[in-house]
């Protein structure tokens, strides 16, 4: 799942970003109100942490520009600002969700978590390949009913391939999605990962499920 944070205090969205992709989300990020826009309109992203109190544009008109282009990715407001008033405003603009700072992180996934649930419109809980489950908000992997343990990137992975099942994936597009990086051809940290997610869902089994197309990625199908 892929989250836009939009946060101008840098500490607060490094500490934010470090925390959300340890519990296996894409984040991408943006420190004013005009990148994050710009971001939110032209990437799909399943959740939105929009901080009120932004350069160029503020968090109001941001979700004001958002909702008057019928944009319905959940906003969850993440603010200083605690009064009565602001809270009925975000909510009055299209918020589905308002949580004050100082805070903390276990409330905020709790938050994320009943938002992602909500939003089932924008992601498929469950994602069925051949005979393998993969139960994206409890990221838990089954295959022919047996439980596949993964770390939290070989889940990420598993889930990007699977949610773009049989399209190929250049390693650059995984790097971004599952690294947030810009891929370096002299590394091979995504062919070991993939390696590695191969011994734990396709060795064991006779139907392979992720295949590579030759110098360009990978892709997940049942072939």
């Amino acid at each position: 799942m892929r989250i836009l944070l939009v946060e101008d205090e840098a500490k607060t969205q490094a500490f934010l970003k470090k925390g959300l992709t340890e519990q296996g989300y894409v984040v991408d990020s943006a420190a004013d109100g005009v990148e994050g826009l710009f971001l939110a309109d032209t990437v799909h992203f399943d959740l939105i942490i929009l901080d009120v109190m932004l350069p160029k544009l503020n968090g109001w008109q941001v979700i004001q520009e958002l909702r008057q282009k019928n944009k319905q990715t959940p906003v969850l407001f993440l603010t200083a600002r605690d009064s009565i008033e602001d809270r009925v405003k975000g909510l009055q603009l299209g918020a589905d969700d308002y949580l004050v700072k100082p805070f903390a992180f276990s409330e905020l996934m709790a938050r994320i978590h009943s938002l992602l649930r909500r939003g089932q419109v924008h992601q498929e809980e469950v994602l069925t390949i051949a005979d393998m489950e993969i139960d994206c908000l409890r990221h838990k992997v089954k295959r022919d009913g047996n439980i596949i343990e993964l770390t939290q990137k070989e889940f990420a992975l598993l889930s990007l391939l699977a949610r773009r099942k049989g399209e190929v994936m250049s390693r650059t597009m995984i790097a971004e999605q599952v690294w947030d990086m810009n891929f370096d051809s002299d590394t091979n940290i995504i062919d070991v990962a993939i390696r590695r997610l191969r011994q734990k869902v396709d060795n064991p089994y006779d139907t392979k499920l992720i295949h590579t197309a030759r110098g360009i990625g990978y892709v997940l199908e049942a072939r």
